[in-house]
Order: structure tokens, then C-alpha cells, then sequence
């Protein structure tokens, strides 16, 4: 009897255990704001991307969790020293991306209710839905100027995208008057993406007086591009 009890009562602290930690990584609005506040967290919106242009938290980034290439390609850019505070639009597809996650080593923080709570609540979202895309014949007038011109389709809400930022300012210093940098919103000029067979961010192009010499999709090294600008 006394054997049972024992058993039971570890059973219950188990139990009581991970409820708790659960609770402890699954925020209210009020408190995944107040979360946000810290500078190092790393916020990861899961939606499509058609969802994400309707709007979003500031400086989330976007890996669709119904697309699994996407997903992993995307997430595998995240820094493991730092928490990640993950949404979706109900809180059901940010459980199975949290869970994949942790199971993968990453801290991670739901917003309980996903975005449709968050507003609910009169929590602020960024996306300008007024925005227009480029044109093709636009696109075309952009890479037409004489002189060498680096084009870098990619987005804010992109990893990969986001650890090219320092590459492309230190190649911007060390071959500045050299090229012209001409930035592409992949989250918005989709029409042009299609133009270009552009499938993955970031996609670079470099052009010389309007011909195309180089290409390239994902990372690239500052040594490669300095290559191919020289």
C-alpha cells in the first residue's frame, strides 16, 4: 500500500512537473509582448506567406509549417543561444512547430491563441497591405543602368536573408562607388520572382550594363561576391 502511494505521488510531481513547464512556455499576448521586450529572442511566425503579408509582429520572421522544406531550410538559420518566441493564427500549427523545435534543442515561447488573439487583444501587427509590386518592365529599367549591379532578392522576415545583412553593408565598405546594390521584397514583388525563376530566398543576381554575368540562391561569402564584382 505504502509502495502504491509512492508511486502515485511521483506520478502526480511528474505530471504536475511538465504541466507546469508547459505553462511556463506558453504566453498570453500580454506576456509574449512583455517577452518581446528582450532583444536577443528571435520571433518566428509559421504561417504561409500569403497569411504573413496581411500582417505580422515586427521583426518576425516567416517559415511556413505546412511546407516542411520551407520550414527546415528556414529554421535551420536560427541561433540555438537564443529563445525563440513562435506564432501562428490559432496556436495549433506554432504547438507543432514549438514541439519540433525543443525536440531539436531551441528554446521556444507560443503565443497561446496565435495572431487572431494577439489582435483581438489590441496588440499591434506590421504589413502594409497598400503595397504595390514591380513590374517586370520596371525590374528591367533597374538591372539597364550602365556599370555593375548586384541584385538581392530577399525579406526582412527571411533568416537566411537576415544573416546576408552584414555581408552585403561590408561589401557595400570595401567596394563602395564599385556597384550598385538594388534591393528586391520577395514577400511583395512575388510577379517578378516568377519573371526571374527566382524559388528561394535569399537569390542573387549580378548584371554589367544590363547583361546578366552571375547568379546564385541562398548564402553567399563576402570572398565570392567581392569575386564576382571585381
Amino acid at each position: 500500500m505504502t509502495r502504491l502511494i509512492l508511486l502515485l505521488s511521483i506520478a502526480l510531481l511528474t505530471w504536475s512537473c511538465q504541466t507546469s513547464a508547459q505553462t511556463e512556455y506558453r504566453l498570453s499576448p500580454a506576456a509574449f509582448e512583455e517577452k518581446l521586450q528582450d532583444k536577443t529572442v528571435q520571433i518566428l511566425d509559421v504561417r504561409t506567406a500569403g497569411e504573413f503579408k496581411s500582417g505580422y509582429i515586427d521583426q518576425a520572421m516567416q517559415a511556413n509549417w505546412l511546407d516542411k522544406k520551407e520550414f527546415e531550410e528556414r529554421t535551420r538559420h536560427l541561433d540555438k543561444s537564443r529563445p525563440v518566441m513562435i506564432y501562428c493564427a490559432s496556436g495549433v500549427r506554432s504547438a507543432e512547430a514549438a514541439e519540433l523545435l525543443r525536440s531539436n534543442g531551441y528554446k521556444v515561447y507560443e503565443l497561446t491563441g496565435g495572431l487572431n488573439k494577439w489582435k483581438r487583444d489590441g496588440k499591434k501587427v506590421t504589413g502594409d497591405k497598400s503595397t504595390s509590386q514591380m513590374s517586370t518592365s520596371e525590374y528591367q529599367q533597374l538591372i539597364n543602368q550602365p556599370g555593375l549591379v548586384l541584385v538581392d532578392f530577399g525579406a526582412s522576415w527571411c533568416p537566411p536573408c537576415r544573416k546576408m545583412e552584414p555581408v552585403l553593408a561590408q561589401l557595400q565598405t570595401e567596394l563602395e562607388g564599385k556597384f550598385s546594390l538594388q534591393k528586391i521584397d520577395g514577400g511583395i514583388n512575388t510577379d517578378v520572382m516568377k519573371y526571374m525563376k527566382v524559388e528561394g530566398l535569399p537569390h542573387f543576381f549580378v548584371y554589367k550594363d544590363g547583361k546578366q554575368l552571375w547568379q546564385k540562391q541562398g548564402l553567399v561569402s563576402l570572398d565570392e561576391l567581392k569575386q564576382v564584382l571585381q
